[in-house]
């Protein structure tokens, strides 16, 4: 199977790259602020908020390989 050459492969335009940014910024934030949440059902597990986190550097990670 061939491999591919992510580096190659074309981003989306800078609007929708820092869409992205903002939306996972979001949700990091959401995340965090919940896992303190005196709702039991509200509270977010320390792996989702890793997750949020993780969604957030690779959404920053391509904003800046677009940026150069």
């Amino acid at each position: 199977m061939p491999s591919r050459d992510a580096s190659r492969e074309p981003l989306p335009p800078p609007h929708d790259l820092v869409e992205e940014v903002v939306v996972r910024f979001d949700a990091y934030a959401r995340a965090r602020a919940a896992r303190d949440s005196l709702f039991p059902t509200a509270r977010t597990t320390p792996r989702q908020e890793q997750r949020a986190f993780d969604d957030l550097q690779a959404a920053v990670t391509r904003l800046r390989k677009w940026l150069g």
